[in-house]
């Protein structure tokens, strides 16, 4: 990382401190797929002991492996946005409890300061140094979301500064030694609404980390420390010629992208727009934040790590030819920031929602990379994960109940097909649960509809996927937390293409009365309001009056669009 007076360059990944990479090509990609499987059982162990939804149903959460250097061995295919912040998770946690010298075998670190972990409070770090003969031969790590965090609501959409996000660990053992802290633990469970689900999604973090340090210690004394390290290098060195050899088929230059945000929570009439751009020079990719907003006053802020993972999502969902990812893809690419703006908060910036400002530049990122080559990306999505959370105590158990889950939008067409309709930016392996299972769990809900949005898609040649109808009845009188964003921004479009419709959200009281909403926090609503989430639809790819009538008259005996909107954007259809 180097710094000026207003700006920071940050170099995604680390260079090699190992000179040679000369482990056997076939010994080096049986050590990668183990890497990759023991990422994998990781994964397996914390979804299977866990005790919340959002971690085994939504993904909510991410695991880890890294080298002695930090560098990323491996990963498990979770939440796309969390990608590689789990450096920056590990370097702070070190950092909290004294340095690399306080460390020792048998410690579990518990992290969670959002400007080291790139999240939300909510968003936990467990780290955990690995020892082979009292020398640190790499770290096992997850990030998970937790139900709450002793945050001023459940969730927060309205917070004005860091301390009213809830409880902060910035570094603390909760295993010292092999031996565990009782005070921290009382301490978790004191400050949380919900301690049964906590302790035990701290428990299943804790059993997810001894998984990858059992695992890699496998790895590493099966094939020895010297064949491991230079097997790795060798897997490093792969992956960024892959990366680079991609890149160099772009022509060189630099390419904007511009996006706006609904509000920062706080004046929720004041929309925020801004613009990122990326340069490429060679086999090397620049992408540039540093032209944005200052921090804003409401949680729409993204710390810098979660900054740097938009960038690496985006880059090795494009350009990664190489499998699953290591840190060798990163290295490629520079992150350029302006400490103290949007997209790199100082203390005490709130930043609650930080995956949504997260969400918007990952797709200004794809807009600014169409433009180096209309084959590169697809055109644009809704940008927006439409949650909506109910909470409150439950009339028939006496129990606090609290759902919400992220919604699909439509994703944007590409160069040769339509877009999909059950996408979630960012959080790629997120799904909604079952209605029954919902109601099952929960006695204050009732699931009315949940259907495709008809027109809802962006037309074009190749048309922009559908959105969602939600709608759901409270039979509990509840507080309603609402995230919606890009409800005034509709999704971008490519070679001719058009946007799709906008994310929408409506309350229907039960005096007949019809709100529109966007974000708010803990807005008390009675028992038999029913709650309608639309979801937008992402853009198209093409001129609408290219696309083939069969296609069109396909979407309207399924029920996508309407005739009314095929006699508009498709008459040649008719």
């Amino acid at each position: 990382m180097t710094e000026d007076n207003k700006t920071v360059l940050y170099q995604c990944g680390q260079d090699s401190k190992t000179e040679t990479n000369t482990g056997d090509p076939v010994t080096t990609e049986v050590i990668r797929s183990a890497l990759q499987s023991a990422a994998n059982q990781m994964c397996n162990t914390l979804t299977r002991t866990t005790f919340s939804p959002i971690v085994y149903e939504a993904n909510d959460f991410c695991v880890a492996l890294y080298d002695k250097n930090i560098c990323m061995l491996s990963q498990a295919p979770t939440l796309p946005i969390f990608l590689g912040t789990m450096n920056f998770c590990i370097e702070g946690a070190i950092e909290g409890v004294g340095g690399v010298e306080a460390l020792e075998p048998g410690d579990v670190i518990l992290y969670n300061l959002p400007y080291g972990t790139g999240s939300h409070a909510q968003d936990v770090a467990i780290v955990m140094p690995i020892f082979l003969d009292d020398e640190i031969v790499g770290y096992s790590c997850n990030k998970a979301h937790w139900y709450d965090i002793g945050a001023k609501n459940p969730y927060c959409t309205d917070t004005e500064d860091l301390f009213q996000e809830g409880v902060m660990f910035p570094g603390v053992k909760i295993f010292s030694k092999g031996k565990k802290s009782e005070d921290i633990f009382r301490m978790v469970k004191a400050n949380t609404r919900a301690p049964e689900f906590v302790i035990g999604d701290l428990h299943a973090q804790i059993s997810a980390v001894r998984a990858g340090e059992e695992a890699l210690l496998k790895i590493i004394k099966r094939f020895g420390k010297d064949t491991f390290d230079q097997c790795v290098q060798r897997m490093f060195d792969h992956s960024e010629v892959l990366i680079r050899e991609f890149i160099e088929q772009l022509p060189d230059g630099r390419y904007e992208g511009g996006s706006t945000l609904d509000s920062d929570g706080i004046d929720l009439d004041k929309a925020i727009d801004y613009k990122v751009a990326v340069e490429i020079k060679g086999s090397t990719v620049r992408v540039d934040f540093s032209d944005v907003p200052d921090a804003l006053g409401g949680p729409m802020n993204c710390p810098f790590p979660s900054t740097v993972s938009a960038a690496r999502v985006v880059v090795g969902m494009m350009l990664g030819e190489g499998g699953a990812p290591t840190e060798g893809h990163f290295r490629p690419l520079e992150v350029l920031t302006r400490p103290g703006s949007i997209f790199h908060p100082l203390p005490p910036s709130p930043c609650y929602l930080y995956g949504w400002p997260l969400m918007n530049a990952m797709e200004t990122l794809y807009e600014a990379f169409s433009k180096a080559g209309k084959d590169l990306t697809p055109s644009g999505c809704a940008g927006d994960i439409c949650a909506v959370q109910a909470y409150g105590i439950d009339d028939k158990t006496g129990e606090m109940f609290f759902n919400g889950y992220a919604l699909p939008t439509g994703s944007g067409a590409q160069i040769t097909k339509d877009g999909t309709c059950r996408y979630v930016p960012g959080l790629a392996r997120s799904f909604l649960p079952s209605a029954e299972l919902q109601e099952a769990k929960f006695s204050a809900f009732h699931f009315r509809r949940w259907e495709f949005r008809e027109d809802s898609c962006g037309p074009g040649k190749y048309r922009g996927g559908n959105g969602i109808v939600y709608e759901w009845e409270l039979t509990n009188d509840a507080r309603l937390i609402s995230t919606y964003e890009r409800t005034k921004t509709a999704s971008w479009a490519q070679q001719g293409g058009l946007s799709g419709l906008p994310n929408k959200l409506e309350l229907e009281y039960p005096d007949g009365r019809v709100e529109s909403m966007m974000k708010c926090t803990g807005l008390p609503v009675p028992k038999g309001t029913i709650i309608r989430q639309y979801t937008g639809g992402g853009g198209g790819y093409g001129l609408p009056e290219e696309r083939d009538p069969a296609l069109v008259r396909k979407d309207l005996q399924e029920g996508f669009i309407t005739e009314e909107h095929a006699r508009e954007h498709y008459p040649h259809a008719f």
